[in-house]
Order: structure tokens, then sequence, then C-alpha cells
């Protein structure tokens, strides 16, 4: 007798992911253009583990704060006096140090209320759930529930939790590049009575600078939350370097705002940030937020360096390091010809574009070969079978250090 056949297994976005994905990046690490083991660093020198140099525009530290002499001594004495971790929930003992750091973030924010994350990651798993179920008391839900409305440009550590919204509400996307398109998905979506939460990112990881402003005024008539990623944008704009969302939104938290923020990129330190108005909204994260209830806190030392960044940023020395960071990306359009992706922007990322992978992969060789390091992107980091070659900018490049880039870059082009 004939066994019956075992049903398919149905797809989902993962089986989807990995069957369109080429071996692009496989390819990368075998070919060393990127994984790179270092073994020491100083400024944009880095040692490699075969005992070379090179010059690196690859780290998301875009202020150069990791090596302010602030932030190592204050790691330094937390190491002495606490060792390496304090291994517990924030909710059952926590260094004197994460107080400071949400005081002194919520000087940065004008009053308004930070909770500290181990990384961006997880304010995203800890808050969006709450969001969405109305358990947040500045940010109320219709009766019907919450749509979440998603932009395609959005990060990954967003669009891989669609699984986990889905439970709550329901999750679409929208491109924030096309116009009309979130406000026909917000037309389509609250009929019902729902109200939308929308999830954008503020400076891409990889081009743009997307309009949050002009994203809250659009939801502003349909009563929705807005919801902003801005890890890459925390630190580069503002006195107290609040960032580019914060900046952009008129240098506040406008009401049904939250802005996740980042300490591990350009503000130097380590973990992320959840930025909402009340001290109600950090109760219930505090109670609810699983990250936190359940998840260990950040490493100590780190945590000080932490504390020292916020100081830095409040005392204006992040101002003259912005000051300098745009000197440098206006510095290395002009060498461009400002052909390169987000030239003239005020974001810290530089892209060169290519229409095909083996593009990509030649630039990116040849870039290697001269001793400078980047970080080659493809699918489904850019769209299917293209390749872009990026260039993290910093406050601490040199003028060599972007001439010797530049000249690759044209020696490849002509080439």
């Amino acid at each position: 007798m004939t066994e019956p056949a075992t049903p398919a297994r149905p797809a989902n976005w993962v089986d989807s992911r990995i069957s369109r994905t080429s071996d692009a990046l496989d390819r990368a690490f075998e070919e060393r253009l990127t994984g790179h083991v270092v073994t020491a660093h100083r400024g944009k020198r880095v040692t490699l583990e075969d005992g070379s140099e090179a010059l690196e525009f690859v780290s998301c530290s875009y202020l150069g704060l990791e090596e302010h002499p602030a932030l190592i001594a204050a790691a330094e004495e937390a190491l002495r006096r606490f060792g390496v971790h304090l291994s517990t929930s924030r909710n059952r003992m926590r260094p004197h140090y994460l107080g400071e750091l949400e005081e002194l973030l919520a000087a940065v924010y004008h009053g308004n209320r930070a909770v500290a994350f181990t990384s961006v990651g997880a304010v995203h798993l800890g808050l969006l759930p709450l969001l969405g179920a109305g358990a947040l008391p500045s940010y109320p839900i219709a009766p019907a529930g919450a749509v979440f409305l998603l932009d395609r440009t959005a990060h990954s550590s967003m669009q891989v939790l669609r699984g986990v919204l889905g439970q709550i509400g329901p999750t679409r996307r929208f491109d924030v590049e096309t116009p009309g398109s979130l406000e026909e998905a917000l037309r389509e979506t609250t009929r019902d009575g729902r109200t939308p939460v929308v999830l954008i990112d503020g400076v891409g990881s990889m081009g743009g600078l997307v309009d949050v402003e002009g994203v809250r005024a659009a939801l502003e008539p349909y009563g929705g939350h807005l919801y902003i990623d801005d890890a890459h944008g925390i630190s580069l704009a503002g006195r107290h370097g609040a960032g580019y969302a914060y900046e952009a939104l008129g240098g506040q938290l406008p009401p049904h705002v939250v802005i996740a923020g980042s300490l591990s990129k350009a503000f130097g330190g380590s973990g992320g940030f959840a930025l909402v108005p009340a001290e109600a909204d950090v109760r219930v994260l505090r109670k609810f937020a699983n990250p936190l209830v359940f998840g260990h806190s950040l490493m100590v030392p780190l945590l000080a360096a932490n504390v020292a960044s916020a100081r830095l940023h409040l005392d204006g020395e992040v101002a003259a390091l912005q000051e300098k960071l745009w000197a440098n990306a206006d510095a290395f359009d002009a060498l461009t010809g400002g052909r390169l992706v987000n030239a003239g922007l005020r974001s810290p990322v530089r892209g060169a574009a290519f229409a095909t992978e083996e593009e990509a992969f030649r630039t990116a060789a040849a870039l290697k070969e001269a001793g400078v390091l980047i970080l080659p992107a493809f699918f489904p980091t850019v769209a299917k079978g293209t390749g872009l070659v990026r260039f993290a900018l910093s406050a601490l490049h040199e003028p060599g250090h972007l001439e010797t880039a530049a000249k690759v870059l044209e020696g490849t082009a002509r080439g």
C-alpha cells in the first residue's frame, strides 16, 4: 500500500529570503573583502591578523568617541570597581551608572524620558508589542486595535518582527520613497477603526534621509503613532547631539512619536534607548518590556562609558566633532564629484552604487588592494543583482584618507 505523501511545508519569509539571495556574501568572505579580523585599532587605522595595516571606512562610530580619553577612563574605573559585568536584570540590581545615564539623556532631550536597553534591536522587541497593545499611557490605541505599517526601507531588525507584531495587529509594508504609498496604506488599513503605528528609519544605514516630519504630518489626521529607528542619526545633529530625527521634528518629541536611538554608533558607547515623553511610559517598559525584565543589563564598563559620552554631548564637545564630520563629508563629496549615494546630505554614509554585483566586487577588491576597507553590500541589503560599496565617514578621517579612497574609486571607474 502506497504511503500518503507528506504535505509540503508552507513557504515562509525565511525560505523566500534564502531562495532569492545569491552567494555574494559568501564570496565576499572568501575573497577577504569583508569579515576582517582586527587585532588593533587606532584612529581610522587597523591592524589585521596577518600583521598588515589598513585604513577603514567600516566603523559606524562616526564621531570617533570610542577613543576619547573620558570614555576610556570611565570604563577603566568601572572595571576596577565592578569587574566586567553585573549579571542580573536591571529590575533586580543595577549599577549606579544606569540612572545617571538615563538622567543625562533626559537632559539632552529636554526632559523627555530615556530608557536604556542592551541594543536597538532589544528596544524594538521590548517596546513595539507594548505600543501596539496600547499599554503605553502616552500612546492610546483604539478599541479595534493597532495596525503596523512598516516602511520597505526600514531596518531589518524591525522587519524581522513582523511575525511577532502580527499577533497583536495586522502588518503591512509601504514605500516611503513612493509618493502616496503611505497615504494609501493609511486609508486602507484604518477603515475598520484601527490605530496605525508607522515604523520608519531616520538616517538610512545604506543611504537616504527619511522625511520624518513629513511622515508625522501625513499620519496626524489618522490619529496614529510614529516609531522612528534613528540608530544612525543619534549624536549627529543638534547642539547636544540629540540626533537627526529629533532635530528634524523641531528639536522636540511631538505627541504620538517614539524614537529608538543607538548608543553604539556615533554615541561611542554601547546599547540602545527608547525615548518617550512620560514617567508613566517608563514604568510600563520597566515592568513589561521583555528584554528589560528577563535580560541582563549593559556591561558595566560600557555603561560607564555611555555616561561619560552623555556628558560630552552636554558640554559642547560633540558639537565640535559634528563640524569635523560634516567637513569630511563635504570634502569627500568634492573629491568624488558629488556622484555617490547621499552626496550633499547630512548623513555620514556614502555609497558607490553598481548595476551588477561583479562591478561592486571589482571595486571592493581594488580598495582592499590599496589598503582601504569598506562594506560591500548585496541583496537583500540592496536590490537583487546590484551591489553597493559603502563608506562610513568619521570625524577622525584625515584629508589623506579621503583622497586615497577617492583616488581608488576614480581609477576603478575609468577601468
